[in-house]
């Protein structure tokens, strides 16, 4: 039988101690529902005395999440235990988090005390507050810097005073897993009473050691995590929550579950990072734009015969509909045959693929990433071999203070022709020279170009209605050259039109 795990989330509360990452009640209360949704144990709504917002957060939050813990965050000091208290009222479940600094640094400059005045200090703040609230969490600050001998009396004498849960923070970042580990392991075989309250994680992420830290806390018997979705929070962070949901998801012969419902974490780190303005970095674990993309040809080709040659998660697990094949110059025709084909594109001619392989090479030397409207085109422009009317080549001069001139030859029905015009623009110069070759009667009474992505390497596309003989006809290009892409969607209208 697995053995559980509860996660702690403190999102909107050291997750929003991160400078410009401030939320109102409201929003605060629109993420504290969708951590419910997905599955927390305990939400730590906020510091209630640190500001009269804290403070009405954590009562609004109460009284929106039903069977989440909510905690309130305290120094060791009466009043804000008092605050602390007043702010859970509606709860219903409750938590007061209360705690001091434990390190020699801490004692010694940041309170000027001894060792054995911090011990009855933190006996005290736990009683206090055990008044309010039978659920009470003790945190020794800077525990990672903390001597284990003491550290271990003062989580002794915490459990005695009443505390059913002990946080052990690796409060700067400092430790390195097999360090935080065995300060665990210390503490599960030398405190007396240690099974009378559960051992709890809370680490940062300052030399990228946080996730690692975490999981060998658990290993070595820590039976709470503190986390945040995205691992935002002071500094470098916080520990991932959707990083020990998905450790522990893919290695279940650990014995470890936790009650995360995994599908809803996309869309909890996708709300997050929108609310907070935090984007979420691409190649973070998880829940990263390219967490499952694949660009490599020789991965996407083993991607595509079976995911798991190179994806240990399957992405539907974190609520991601699809892995990613991401298009690039390193893609194979593979690649390039399935995104056609989940676009509709069902080619089965393998010369067919190999022409569309060829310009798409040429087409994504161009850009970083080959879109799927972009292949879509290239499909589209193989099939132009049909036309009467090809581009063959473009030449264009333009600048400020030059006259724009535009050389262009065609090939229609098999034979070529070649003509130059100018005009009061590059665009203009081009159409100019086209109509000098085609001298049907033909009225330009629309065009429209945007951008079918966005970024300055991006494809342009260009729309025209073009009117011939009472008639309207309608064409489409594009090209990253928007001027090429100009010329192809007349090009197009050309094509379509009835003798």
């Amino acid at each position: 039988m697995s053995e559980r795990l509860y996660i702690f989330d403190t999102t909107l509360r050291d997750g929003e101690q991160v400078p410009g990452c401030q939320l109102n009640t409201v929003e605060k209360i629109q993420v504290a529902k969708q951590l419910e949704q997905l599955g927390v144990d305990v939400i730590e709504a906020g510091f209630p005395i640190s500001s009269p917002g804290d403070f009405n957060s954590v009562v609004e939050i109460s009284k929106a999440v039903t069977w989440p813990t909510i905690c309130a965050l305290t120094r060791a000091k009466e009043k804000d235990i008092d605050c602390a208290a007043e702010s859970l009222q509606y709860a219903k479940r409750k938590r007061i988090h209360t705690g001091l600094g434990t390190s020699d640094s801490h004692i010694k400059y940041k309170f000027n005390s001894t060792r054995e005045e911090i011990l009855e200090w933190a006996v005290r703040a736990v009683k206090y507050a055990k008044k309010y609230v039978e659920d009470v969490e003790f945190y020794a600050e800077d525990a990672g810097r903390t001597d284990n001998e003491y550290l271990a009396q003062v989580v002794e004498a915490v459990i005695k005073a009443g505390a059913t849960v002990v946080n052990i923070p690796d409060t700067t970042g400092y430790c390195l897993p097999q360090d935080y580990g065995n300060k665990i392991k210390y503490l599960m075989e030398h405190v007396d009473g240690i099974d009378k309250a559960q051992i709890s994680t809370h680490c940062h992420n300052d030399l990228g050691m946080a996730t690692a830290n975490t999981f060998e806390g658990v290993i070595n018997g820590a039976r709470q995590v503190e986390v945040t979705i995205n691992g935002i929070g002071e500094r470098a962070g916080n520990t991932s929550l959707e990083e020990i949901a998905m450790i522990l998801k893919c290695h279940k012969y650990l014995g470890i579950d936790t009650n995360i419902n995994t599908t809803k974490i996309y869309q909890t780190s996708r709300m997050v990072s929108s609310l907070m303005n935090m984007p979420v970095q691409p190649n973070k674990a998880i829940v990263g734009r390219n967490a499952f993309a694949h660009s490599s040809g020789i991965h996407q080709d083993g991607v595509l015969k079976n995911a798991q040659t190179y994806e240990i998660m399957n992405p539907k697990d974190v609520g991601i509909d699809d892995n990613s094949i991401v298009l690039t110059a390193r893609s194979g025709r593979a690649a390039l045959k399935y995104r056609l084909e989940i676009n509709g594109v069902d080619i089965k001619d393998e010369k067919k693929i190999d022409e569309i392989y060829k310009k798409f090479l040429v087409f994504a030397d161009k850009k970083k990433e080959v879109t799927d409207d972009d292949i879509l085109m290239l499909a589209g422009a193989d099939t132009a071999a049909e036309h009467s009317v090809k581009l063959d080549y473009l030449q264009v001069t333009t600048g400020k203070g030059v006259k724009s001139v535009a050389s262009i030859g065609l090939d229609i029905a098999g034979q070529k022709f070649e003509d130059a015009a100018s005009g009061n623009g590059p665009v203009d110069a081009a159409i100019n020279a086209l109509k000098k070759i085609i001298t049907k009667q033909m009225t330009l009474k629309e065009f429209t170009i945007q951008a079918i992505d966005k970024g300055s390497d991006d494809v342009g596309k260009v729309h025209m209605q073009v009117e011939y003989n009472g008639h309207m006809y309608y064409g489409f290009g594009a090209d990253t050259d928007i001027v090429t892409a100009s010329v192809e969607a007349y090009i197009d209208c050309i094509n379509k039109f009835r003798n």
